[in-house]
C-alpha cells in the first residue's frame, strides 16, 4: 500500500472511528441515564412501599391499648415521625428541630402524611442509602459492551476502509502500468536520437545548424532524464543494487555537467561549492537519480536568469534555487508520487518521490525549505 493510500486509509479510518465513538457515547450515556433513573425509581417505590407499612403499623399501635408502645423498624430503612408544625417527635433518625427535606439530599427519601393523626403524629419521613451497586454493576457492562463493540468498529472500519481506497489504488496500477509500457516505448527512439547527436558532434556536424541540434540534445536529454525515472519507479524493487563506494564530488560535477546546456538555455547562473574526494557507499544508479531530480527540478521550477546554488560537503548535500517555490501546506505532501506543487510545468511528478525513497532506503534525511514566489533549499544529510 503507497503512502497517500495509507493516509487516505487513516483519515478514513480517523474519521469513521471519532463519529462512531461520539455517536456511541451520546447513546450509552443516554441509555445509562434512563437505566439508572429507573433504578433510582425501583428504590424509591420500595421505599414508598416501606412508609405505607409503617404507617400501617402507627395505625396498629394507635389503636392498641398496650401501655407499652414499641416504634415500629424496618431494617435498613430509617424512619422518624414528625408533628403537624413538622417537629420531631420520634423516630430511628437523629433527631432534627424540624423536617427538611434537603437534609437528606444525599439519600433517598420520602415524606408521607399521616392521616388522621397516629399518636400525634402527622408526617412520616423514611430515608434510605442510595444502593450503587447496581448502577456499578450497569455501568461495568456498558464499558465492556462498549470495548467490545469499538473492537468491532476497528474491524469493519479496516474492511471499509479498504473498500473506500480501493479505486485509488485501482487508478495507480493502471498509472503504473501505463509508467512501465511508456518507457518499453521510449527506450528504442530515444536511444537512437541520442546516439546520433553524440556521432554528429564527434563527427563534425553543420555549425550553422548548431543551435538547432543543442534544442535536440536538450529536448533529448529531458526525455532521456524522464525515461531514467520512470524506469527507476516501475524496477525499483525488482532492481539489484551494486552499493559501492563512489566517489560523489565526481559524480555530482559529471551531473552539473550534464544539465548545464539546460541551465544555459534558461540562463541561469549556477553556483558550486563542491568538496573535493567525498566518498560515499551507495548504488551508483541510486545517487544519480537523486542528484539529477534535485538539479532537474532546480532548473525546471526556477525563473529565466534565475540563480542556482549546488553545495557538497562530507555531511550532505544542498541545492538551493530562487524559483517558483512552494506552498507551506503542500511541503508536507511534496515528495508523493505524482504530486506536482506548480502544475503550469511538465513532469509527471516522480522526481521528488523517487529521492523520498531513495533517503528511506539509505537512511538518510532530507529537509525542504521553501517559500512561495521566492525559492527552495533542499537539503539530503547522512552519517558519515
Amino acid at each position: 500500500m503507497s503512502h497517500s493510500e495509507k493516509r487516505s486509509l487513516v483519515r478514513f479510518l480517523a474519521i469513521y472511528l471519532i463519529s462512531a465513538f461520539i455517536l456511541f457515547s451520546i447513546a450509552s450515556w443516554l441509555f445509562y441515564s434512563s437505566s439508572k433513573q429507573q433504578i433510582l425509581n425501583k428504590q424509591m417505590d420500595l421505599l414508598k412501599y416501606t412508609s405505607d407499612n409503617i404507617i400501617s403499623k402507627l395505625r396498629d399501635l394507635h389503636k392498641s391499648q398496650s401501655k407499652n408502645l414499641k416504634y415500629p423498624s424496618s431494617g435498613k430503612v430509617q424512619t422518624a415521625i414528625y408533628d403537624i408544625d413538622k417537629k420531631y417527635i420520634y423516630g430511628t433518625i437523629k433527631a432534627h428541630d424540624e423536617l427538611n427535606d434537603s437534609i437528606f439530599s444525599d439519600k433517598l427519601h420520602v415524606v408521607s402524611k399521616i392521616s388522621p393523626y397516629y399518636l400525634g403524629a402527622a408526617y412520616l419521613l423514611a430515608i434510605k442509602d442510595i444502593n450503587y451497586s447496581a448502577m456499578t454493576s450497569l455501568r461495568d457492562k456498558i464499558l465492556i459492551f462498549m470495548l467490545i463493540a469499538g473492537v468491532v468498529f476497528i474491524i469493519m472500519g479496516y474492511y471499509l476502509g479498504r473498500l473506500f481506497v480501493a479505486p485509488m489504488r485501482e487508478s495507480m496500477l493502471q498509472m503504473n502500468r501505463f509508467i512501465q509500457d511508456t518507457t518499453h516505448e521510449m527506450n528504442t527512439p530515444l536511444s537512437t536520437i541520442l546516439t546520433n547527436i553524440e556521432l554528429i558532434e564527434i563527427f563534425g556536424g553543420c555549425k550553422r545548424n548548431k543551435d538547432e541540434l543543442d534544442r535536440i540534445g536538450i529536448a533529448s536529454k529531458t526525455l532521456s532524464h524522464i525515461y531514467n525515472d520512470l524506469a527507476y519507479l516501475s524496477l525499483n524493487h525488482k532492481r539489484h543494487r551494486d552499493i559501492s563506494n563512489i566517489n560523489i564530488s565526481k559524480l555530482l560535477r559529471e551531473r552539473v555537467g550534464y544539465f548545464s546546456s539546460m541551465m544555459q538555455a534558461k540562463m541561469i547562473h549556477v553556483k558550486i561549492d563542491i568538496a573535493d574526494d567525498i566518498f560515499l557507499t551507495i548504488d551508483r544508479n541510486d545517487m544519480t537519480r537523486l542528484m539529477d531530480n534535485l538539479i532537474s527540478n532546480a532548473i525546471k521550477y526556477n525563473r529565466q536568469q534565475g540563480n542556482i546554488g549546488i553545495v557538497l560537503t562530507g555531511m550532505g548535500i544542498n541545492i538551493i534555487d530562487d524559483g517558483v517555490g512552494i506552498n507551506k501546506k503542500e511541503i508536507s505532501t511534496i515528495t508523493d508520487r505524482f504530486k506536482r506543487a506548480n502544475s503550469s510545468e511538465g513532469g509527471f511528478g516522480v522526481g521528488l518521490n523517487i529521492v523520498q525513497r531513495i533517503v528511506e532506503y539509505y537512511a538518510f534525511t532530507i529537509s525542504i525549505d521553501s517559500i512561495l514566489n521566492e525559492g527552495t533549499n533542499v537539503s539530503i544529510t547522512w552519517k558519515r
